[in-house]
């Protein structure tokens, strides 16, 4: 029995670590702080456990959601008393929005210290409202609770973290003294008698069985008999979480004939030459003459939500006659309100159902229509964009060919993404995307990128701009420990580029102070204050030297890249324009 008996905080809260780890929830990050002392003793001292410790709250529940995000698996955060937990909030609210499961442990002071000025002590049930799945307010540790009691209710938490709708949790833990395993020079068997069997086991105190998630068959039924109708159905590949879901979805549009639109979460965007996949969709949707003879009757969305804004308005505009979407986790993309038919189950199980019922399709016209246009417009965009300046699309391209197979990739919110999206190169190496696009908030960049690499257990580069960059400086200390290097590539247009392809930058009078922000920093000191790597590039070639250095290398650099967010502003309207006059061959 992994439980600590010098006393009972000590064993009440070790009793409640075990229990996590037995529901296969190892990994811990902690904050320090005096009142979660019991916790953050039991979790170092399970050997079972995996910690990162970060200062920064905010940053350590950014990197639970990149670890989340890697493995699938639930993680457990562990703070202090007071505001150190409300730091947990936009953590929280990204993964409640992507359905990540997250086990907040926040120690709080007992009863009599509430709501009479005591120090540190806020009201903290309820402090994450409606964005945690359950929330359990836990009493003093009191040995006249029973042990079956507090296994039984962290159990029917541990289920909420990870039953569909999946997301986070969050209980309220609070400790009188004393706080540190100091020994009381009791004897607790008796107490621990009602658990001895769980004691001398190694499984939770009570299983649950999952509900069956079954496919529904007249579901399928129904979207099989539209497909065989439809010769001009095309297949939108969202946010994709597993290696089944992509090959399923892959299989699905073999057999249909479809062409697929992936998105780059999807993990079939990058790295995946595949004849059916179309990866300039977006930068097609350009041109209205593109567009001609590719308008669908029937669109299949699997899996969550994509980047591309214009993607979204030519559905909207179209309005297909059929718009299925299939996910596994009860969420409702559908900001065109024009879903009309929706599946909540495994999206490999469903796509494999409906390559059952659907007869064989040989490729069809639109197939090749959206093929020819998707290489044409590379011809056209690739020599623009290479051409040796040094703009933010070129060195997404060029990044996106850099790429090692053994690496991973996280992209910031905002730009970087967005970037990927449209010009990431095809013929890269397949690798791991993480983004944080729940909210789509650019907090937590860098402690997001770091929870990814160590969910993947593999070096992770990080495509940032310089806002995310500076919004998360703490979490550089996260990146010095890192056990996988962190790759940082900043885009520094000192300020928020993405406000010059937006209409709010012609009104010079407010654009540049009021959204822009220009800050005139570089992160030179930035990574020598932590102890890390750094470079500073003026060319492609350059970007190209310091990067393929650093890929082979295993320690973590910032690679800073100084553009002008004006100049990629006009390049990225040059590609527009030059699109926009393309007509299909």
């Amino acid at each position: 029995m992994r439980v600590s008996t010098v006393n009972f905080n000590a064993l009440w809260a070790s009793i409640l670590i075990e229990e996590l780890v037995r529901h296969d929830i190892s990994h811990c990050f902690v904050s320090p702080g005096s009142r979660s002392t019991p916790l953050t003793v039991a979790a170092a001292r399970n050997p079972r456990v995996t910690t990162v410790v970060h200062f920064d709250e905010r940053g350590a529940a950014f990197a639970a959601v990149g670890y989340v995000r890697a493995t699938s698996r639930p993680a457990v955060l562990i703070c202090t008393s007071g505001t150190a937990v409300a730091n947990y909030l936009p953590a929280v609210v990204e993964a409640s929005m992507d359905r990540l499961p997250l086990i907040v442990l926040s120690a709080d002071r007992p009863p009599e210290l509430q709501n009479c000025g005591a120090n540190q002590t806020i009201v903290q049930p309820g402090i994450f409202s409606h964005y945690a799945r359950y929330e359990l307010l836990l009493p003093c540790p009191d040995p006249e609770i029973s042990a079956t009691t507090l296994l039984s209710r962290i159990d029917r938490v541990a289920r909420a973290a990870m039953t569909v709708p999946r997301g986070p949790v969050h209980i309220n833990c609070p400790f009188r003294e004393p706080l540190a395993p100091t020994d009381d020079g009791r004897d607790y068997t008796t107490y621990l008698k009602s658990i001895e069997a769980w004691g001398s086991g190694s499984s939770p105190w009570s299983r649950s069985t999952d509900p069956d998630g079954g496919v529904d068959q007249t579901a399928v039924h129904t979207v099989s008999g539209i497909i065989a109708g439809t010769a001009d159905g095309i297949i939108v590949a969202g946010m994709l979480t597993s290696e089944a879901d992509r090959d399923a979805v892959l299989a699905l549009s073999e057999a249909t004939g479809w062409p697929a639109l992936p998105d780059i979460q999807s993990g079939l965007r990058l790295g995946l030459q595949h004849p059916n996949v179309i990866p300039n969709y977006d930068l097609i949707l350009h041109s209205k003459a593109m567009q001609t003879d590719l308008t669908p009757s029937v669109v299949i969305h699997a899996g969550g939500r994509v980047i591309s804004k214009r993607l979204l308005q030519w559905l909207e505009r179209i309005r297909p006659t059929r718009y299925v979407c299939i996910d596994g986790d009860l969420r409702d993309f559908d900001p065109n309100h024009q879903v009309t038919d929706r599946i909540h189950a495994a999206i490999s199980r469903v796509c494999h159902e409906l390559v059952k019922q659907v007869p064989s399709a040989s490729p069809t016209s639109k197939l090749a229509a959206w093929q020819s246009r998707s290489e044409l417009v590379a011809e056209t965009v690739d020599p623009l964009i290479a051409n040796g300046a040094l703009t933010e699309p070129a060195i997404t391209h060029l990044l996106s060919q850099l790429m090692d197979r053994h690496h991973a990739l996280w992209l910031a919110s905002s730009l970087p993404i967005r970037l990927m999206d449209m010009y990431g190169a095809s013929s890269s190496a397949l690798v791991p995307i993480g983004a944080n696009r729940g909210a789509s908030g650019i907090d937590g960049t860098v402690a997001s990128a770091v929870g990814f690499a160590q969910g993947q257990a593999r070096p992770v580069t990080l495509l940032t701009g310089d806002l995310a960059l500076l919004h998360d400086l703490n979490s550089l200390a996260l990146v010095r420990t890192s056990p996988h290097p962190v790759t940082i590539v900043v885009l520094n247009n000192d300020g928020g580029g993405i406000f010059s392809l937006l209409p709010i930058a012609e009104h010079g009078d407010v654009f540049e102070r009021y959204f822009t922000t220009p800050h005139g920093m570089k992160f030179e000191n930035a990574a020598a204050q932590f102890d890390l790597a750094y470079r500073c590039v003026q060319t492609l070639d350059d970007f190209q030297i310091a990067y393929v250095e650093q890929r082979s290398s295993r320690t973590s650099i910032i690679i800073e890249i100084p553009v002008d967010r004006r100049t990629t502003a006009d390049l990225i309207r040059r590609v527009e324009r030059s699109v926009g006059e393309l007509v299909p061959e």
